[in-house]
């Protein structure tokens, strides 16, 4: 077989596709802001519920918003029993996200809203899919360990929730305030690969659960959400502080990178690092075993350096860096770090799935449809010639 011209693949790079009032990153100064509020202060002051609601209907509640917004989520948490039978009848080895993408489609079956093209219908299916997606991770996980899974609590807010779900104990309030506040972090992020993916199945009128189940798939990919469980394997493979620098020179020597540093967008440290990494350090005191922070604050410090001696440039950590250890710490299992991601950013993929579809920047709804570059070039520069069948001869 004759060795293919490369086909360029620019990733969409500085293309500005559409205009968004959802959020905005700032690679050059390390901001990170959710409709006009810096996500510095939002995580840890905010609650999960808070800024579902800010990313859904622009403004921060008040009181008696958020309190029907709570009330809301807590009603939809429950999936149907169906969809659990489902589940349990698919391979207990079955990939966290394969699943969570599987039960998306089957969960618009059950929506009365599923028919409707409307502001707020669009608006009740988002609640409805950041309800369960918790509920849904849960399950499986209990399932492909031989347990039962466990019924959403309505008095638990989504923090608390998600991790009696997994766990079986309650949360204490340190446990549900990270919780919390990692979800407040990973919610939304621009226009990333997921949130495209979402947007661009939004814009042809799909409804709700198609977009939302191209974000899942987009997400699913190694090179973008799977960083964070990657990084946790790291870890794990190094094992102890005194092995950080064998490794890094053995990752430059070979070309490889070191998983949670650099990123596409910012040319500082992710703010959301900053964050997290204190987190990761007091679940570690807590457990009397900090060497999980200890081995990340270790590669993120010599990494930093030895890439600079070898590259003649800065690398910077992002928000997957110190999300491993934490998550972790909480006895999560690996490979479900991804899907957890996808609980939290689920609340920006529906803010931009009703932007996209109801934001007004179109008197009629386009969708999109970019052009490309043909670059064949099979038979010279015209046209192949039809052989029938019987006249082709073996190359």
């Amino acid at each position: 077989m004759e060795a293919c011209k490369p086909v360029l693949n620019t990733g969409l790079r500085g293309v500005t596709i559409a205009s968004t009032k959802v959020s905005d990153v700032d690679g050059a100064k390390g901001k990170l802001i959710y409709r006009g509020y810096l996500v510095k202060d939002l995580a840890g002051k905010a609650t999960f519920e808070e800024v579902v609601h800010l990313l859904l209907f622009e403004r921060l509640p008040d009181q008696g918003e958020l309190a029907a917004i709570r009330r809301q989520i807590a009603d939809q948490r429950a999936i149907p029993a169906a969809i659990l039978t489902a589940m349990q009848g698919m391979p207990k080895d079955a990939l966290p996200m394969d699943v969570l993408q599987a039960t998306v489609p089957m969960l618009a079956n059950y929506d009365p809203d599923i028919r409707n093209f409307d502001i707020d219908s669009a608006g009740r299916m988002a609640i409805r899919l950041i309800a369960k997606f918790p509920t849904i991770v849960a399950a499986w996980d209990r399932i492909r360990n031989g347990k039962t899974p466990i019924d959403p609590d309505p008095a638990l807010s989504q923090a608390a929730n998600l991790l009696h779900m997994l766990s079986g104990e309650p949360p204490d309030d340190e446990l549900t305030g990270f919780m919390d506040a990692a979800l407040v972090l990973h919610a939304e992020h621009s226009f990333n690969a997921s949130t495209f993916a979402a947007r661009e199945v939004a814009s042809t009128k799909a409804h709700m659960y198609a977009a939302v189940a191209a974000g899942v798939g987009s997400l699913s990919g190694p090179l973008h959400g799977g960083a964070n469980t990657r990084v946790m394997q790291m870890l794990l493979a190094i094992g102890d502080v005194d092995k950080v620098d064998d490794y890094i020179a053995n990752i430059l020597d070979t070309g490889g990178v070191i998983m949670g540093l650099g990123h596409a967008v910012y040319q500082v440290d992710d703010p959301r690092a900053h964050i997290l990494a204190p987190m990761s350090l007091a679940l570690g005191q807590r457990s009397g075993d900090t060497r999980w922070y200890d081995l990340s604050k270790a590669l993120e410090v010599k990494g930093k350096a030895a890439f600079k001696q070898r590259k003649g440039k800065d690398i910077f950590v992002n928000v997957d860096f110190y999300s491993a250890s934490l998550y972790y710490y909480m006895g999560i299992a690996v490979d479900l770090f991804t899907p957890i991601f996808a609980i939290s950013r689920i609340a920006g993929w529906c803010a931009h799935v009703i932007e996209e579809q109801f934001g007004g920047a179109e008197a009629k709804p386009t969708l999109y449809r970019p052009e490309s570059d043909y670059i064949g070039d099979y038979c010279g520069p015209d046209e192949c010639a039809f052989v029938p069948l019987n006249e082709r001869k073996p190359e």
